[in-house]
């Protein structure tokens, strides 16, 4: 409407949008709050069992042709779901997961192995993808060692090791915090060009 709006109006808007959000030519919203908590206990659960993970977060940009070198899955996030995916011997546990928002897009995915010689010799390639996707895309990505069932993260081709449960919901909170602050401002931004 071409009407202006006071600043209560404008918060519950901001409210009302947060997650419906999708500025044109950009890939959707990060994952919500609520996505993490399911991440994160799925993430335990897994490395409690020793089971193998690979977990690709979408970011600002699209990860569509990641996606199509998997299977289409179009759920809502659960750790049930993706606990269910990664389970050995299943038809979908081998690859990467991505999500997009709440939802988990694909499974199966190939991704870029890294081809930086100053990882650890000792990483396989579930690890190795996990950097390789970070190195080229706006994205993080979480895995679950098979061997250790230890917990990694990757981002801007970064790889951070031995990551707790509590350090991992930490982390992908503010990645949270950071997409919505952005959100905010682009809404600011709309109501000033009004």
């Amino acid at each position: 409407t071409g009407r202006d709006m006071n600043e209560n109006e404008f918060e519950k808007q901001v409210e009302k949008e947060e997650y419906a959000y999708t500025e044109p030519e950009q890939a959707e919203a990060e994952a919500p709050a609520g996505v993490v908590n399911e991440i994160v206990e799925a993430c335990e659960q897994m490395g409690s069992s020793h089971t193998g993970a690979l977990i690709v977060i979408q970011r600002a940009n699209s990860l569509v042709e990641i996606e199509r070198t998997g299977i289409q899955v179009d759920a809502v996030v659960s750790s049930a779901l993706l606990e269910n995916i990664f389970e050995k011997n299943t038809p979908l546990h081998d690859g990467a997961v991505v999500i997009r928002g709440d939802r988990v897009t694909a499974a199966t995915c190939y991704l870029p192995l890294s081809e930086n010689m100053a990882l650890p010799k000792n990483l396989g390639t579930r690890h190795r993808a996990g950097v390789g996707i970070s190195e080229v895309n706006d994205c993080w990505t979480v895995i679950v060692s098979e061997e250790t069932g230890r917990i990694s993260l990757a981002r801007e081709g970064v790889l951070t090791e031995r990551v707790s449960t509590s350090m991992l919901r930490d982390e992908l909170m503010k990645l949270v915090e950071r997409q919505e602050r952005g959100l905010v401002q682009y809404l600011r931004r709309q109501k000033d060009e009004r």
